[in-house]
């Protein structure tokens, strides 16, 4: 027994979980009720989320650091994907946002089942970062009303936010303009001092002031209903299933990436293992619960998971003193909560989105030259074509983007370096020199049925300028395993130069490849042709004269 223990006093791990999920407490319960607004929900909606993934994810989680509550990125696109979907009335709109969330939860469960941990990796980073660039705009521009005490802004298409921005600017009540710049300018200098709470700092001010502002028009958070909703939710209609599937594992992908991202990040800062599987489950029964409770959906977000790691969390045992500290804040300042400013609110759900609005996450790409045009492409999809919208075509764009690169044949003739063991593009490099009686070729990209034709047809044509080719020496490192379509292609070559009295040998052959080469048994490829672990074996082996060059 420890020394702490032995006094009666908890230990320096507990101790610092207390206190950081105290600490984080009064920041998430603020932002819950800020996203409930973002995705057009009553404020219960995120405090119900907030509970829901807090003690879930605290109960069964794998991330010492990851707090699962409501995030800005699902709130809106919750808020764009069930315009088609609500009813007449928000009653019906809540049953049916619930019944979404418990179907987001089933779609986790079953990727958690059917073990689909890399299911995040089909969002490449350039695309979230655009996306997410783009959606901070989106989300900032339909702040802006709250902000000013203007009417609400409906829809996710930019260029017609900004018209109607703009149309409505001249109603600007002064008062919610104040109250909201100070709380903006409250929470930017308070990033300074991260010991100061700039968030309860920025809510205390609007409380204290909130019966004056009210005398003066600015909206208040109003009454809220906390009392759990057992009632079941509602599921979708005949003609709805497809776009509420479609919805549902769009926020499948949003809510993994963006908490993929926040556990990895903090897994690999404190050498903490990553089990993709588990918390796949762990966020489908966060999600269900939520659903249940008449919740939002919920993930780990970043800017959650970093300040709790800023506190000092040292494992899931702070995000359950947060949800304690929650539910204490609920029971006796539920009052006072429901006299905070809107425009307040606002301020901190920009304060938040703020971070990712620095072009310095763009840098990067320009730099290295690579993706820069599937990062702009996402963030232009989501300001024309919509939040869901755009994800789904930025998603596509990286993928047809990255099929094109694939189907663009690349193929290097290779030759001997100075002299020595090493074979290098002769196009790259002066001081190589080709082999006589030897063509060696490399595809530069993995041989698939988009490309084999054509890298086959570029191999013809160097072979028909070589008079002297007695051996081809195909070098395929680069494709770990050969399609139908590669095998026949690859059959018909083999046919060619046997045609030509040139012999073909294949080099550095991964072993799903030669396994496939030798079920193929081509009379023109035996066995022993495929058995070179290097460029430099093959062409010893390929003609006397290729030997007497070593």
């Amino acid at each position: 027994m420890n020394a702490d223990a032995a006094a009666g006093r908890p230990a320096p791990g507990i101790a610092a979980d207390l206190l950081a999920g105290l600490a984080i407490a009064g920041l998430l319960l603020p932002e819950a009720v800020a996203y409930a607004g973002i995705a057009g929900l009553p404020p219960q909606a995120g405090v119900m989320a907030l509970f829901a993934g807090l003690v879930c994810y605290g109960a069964f989680g794998r991330s010492r650091y990851a707090i699962v509550s409501a995030t800005s990125s699902s709130a809106a696109v919750l808020a764009a994907g069930t315009l088609a979907l609500e009813g007449g009335d928000p009653a019906s709109r809540a049953a049916i946002v619930a019944g979404l969330v418990v179907l987001t939860g089933l779609c986790f469960l079953l990727a958690g089942a059917l073990r689909l941990g890399g299911l995040s990796h089909l969002i490449a980073r350039p695309v979230l970062r655009g996306y997410t660039f783009g959606l901070a705009c989106v989300i900032a521009l339909k702040q802006l009303p709250t902000l000013l005490g203007v009417p609400a802004l409906h829809g996710d298409f930019v260029p017609a936010l900004l018209v109607d921005l703009l149309g409505d600017i001249g109603g600007t009540r002064p008062a919610a303009l104040g109250i909201g710049a100070i709380a903006l300018l409250l929470l930017f200098l308070c990033e300074r001092w991260r010991r100061l709470p700039g968030s309860l700092l920025a809510i205390a001010l609007g409380i204290a002031g909130s019966d004056w502002l009210a005398r003066y028009g600015v909206a208040l958070v109003g009454a809220m209903r906390l009392a759990p909703q057992w009632a079941w939710p509602s599921w979708p209609s005949s003609g709805q299933w497809l776009p509420s599937v479609e919805l549902a594992a769009a926020l499948v992908l949003i809510l993994y990436a963006e908490s993929y991202g926040s556990i990895r990040n903090f897994a690999l800062k404190h050498g903490d293992a990553v089990n993709l599987n588990r918390d796949l489950a762990v966020f489908g029964v966060a999600n269900v619960v939520a659903g249940l409770l008449h919740g939002m959906p919920v993930g780990a977000g970043y800017s959650a998971t970093s300040a709790n790691e800023a506190a000092g969390a040292r494992s899931r045992l702070a995000g359950l003193v947060a949800a304690g500290g929650v539910l204490l804040m609920v029971l006796f300042l539920l009052p006072w909560i429901e006299r905070i400013p809107m425009p307040v609110l606002a301020a901190i759900v920009i304060h938040a989105v703020s971070k990712s609005l620095r072009l310095s996450a763009f840098s990067p790409y320009l730099r290295w030259h690579r993706d820069r045009l599937v990062a702009l492409a996402a963030v232009l999809a989501v300001l024309s074509l919509g939040i869901l919208n755009g994800l789904l075509f930025a998603i596509a764009f990286s993928l047809i983007m990255l099929l094109r690169r694939l189907a663009t044949p690349r193929l290097s003739v290779l030759g001997r370096l100075d002299g020595g063991h090493d074979f290098v593009d002769l196009a790259a490099h002066a001081q190589a020199r080709e082999v006589p009686g030897v063509l060696i070729v490399r595809p530069e990209e993995p041989l698939f049925f988009a490309n084999a034709e054509a890298v086959f047809a570029q191999v013809r044509h160097r072979v028909a300028d070589r008079s002297d080719l007695r051996e081809v020496v195909l070098s395929l490192e680069e494709s770990p395993d050969l399609d139908g379509t590669v095998l026949e292609s690859l059959g018909d070559f083999v046919a060619w130069l046997d045609a030509r009295s040139i012999a073909l040998r294949v080099a550095r052959l991964k072993d799903h490849a030669r396994t496939a080469l030798e079920r193929m048994a081509l009379p023109q490829l035996p066995p022993q042709a495929l058995e070179y672990w290097s460029v430099e074996d093959a062409v010893l082996a390929a003609t006397p004269a290729a030997k007497e060059t070593t």
